[in-house]
């Protein structure tokens, strides 16, 4: 069990460079949202469901985080901050890091039955502040869901989204990733200038800009203004 928790805060470890040591990480709200989770879930699944409710309230009083008993989470899940949703029916793989602000929410099924409404994460997958993952949708392994992001449609393994509606840069996570990108954004160029050739455009057409400017000076230049004459008799 020991051995358990160890890897675990060293997981932790490894997303975050701000603690010191392990015993700080287990001041972390994400840390202690996911422990009342184990338990609360525990209850769920004994049908125990208002025990389980009471758990989660008390946990989301305390960690300003709030998990629903209901929802399946995976191992070395890291939680970085607190305000973050997560449904009933939500699915959470290994190795996921979620930051502030994140919703994993559900739809509301037009016959009135419950079932898969919330969604389903893939290992390894980061999603940004403020994202906003919304139904029973599908995020693939490695996947990085940037800051703000809003998303309602299956995610591809190892893809970016950014955006509102969430779109996907078309670069593959492994392509240039290394280890490990926090909240999920991309801040280099290669996802900024694929994602529409925006980049380059720009440039081009700065380019082209400071050409017709040089241009119209050398005109100016070469042409000089003749003096308006004036019309009627002077007094």
């Amino acid at each position: 069990m020991f051995e358990r928790l160890a890897a675990y805060l060293d997981s932790i470890r490894a997303r975050d460079p701000a603690p010191r040591s392990r015993w700080e990480i287990l001041l972390y709200p994400g840390v202690l949202a996911l422990g009342f989770h184990r338990f609360a879930h525990w209850l769920f699944d004994a049908r125990l469901f208002f025990l389980a409710r009471f758990v989660n309230h008390l946990s989301r009083w305390l960690t300003a985080i709030d998990i629903h008993p209901g929802a399946k989470i995976g191992r070395n899940l890291f939680i970085d901050h607190g305000f973050t949703v997560i449904g009933e029916t939500a699915e959470i793989g290994d190795d996921v890091t979620i930051y502030q602000c994140v919703t994993l929410g559900g739809t509301n099924p037009t016959n009135g039955q419950g079932g898969k409404r919330h969604p389903t994460v893939g290992d390894g997958v980061i999603i940004g502040s403020g994202a906003q993952i919304i139904g029973p949708i599908v995020l693939g392994e490695r996947a990085r869901i940037g800051a703000n992001a809003v998303v309602t449609d299956d995610v591809p393994a190892g893809a970016t989204m950014i955006g509102l509606k969430a779109r996907s840069t078309l670069v593959p996570a492994e392509e240039w990733l290394r280890e490990f990108i926090p909240y999920g954004t991309p801040c280099d160029e290669p996802c900024e200038e694929i994602a529409a050739g925006g980049g380059r455009r720009i440039e081009q057409l700065e380019a082209q800009l400071a050409a017709l400017r040089d241009e119209l000076a050398q005109l100016r230049a070469a042409t000089p203004l003749e003096p308006v004459k004036r019309s009627g008799t002077d007094s």
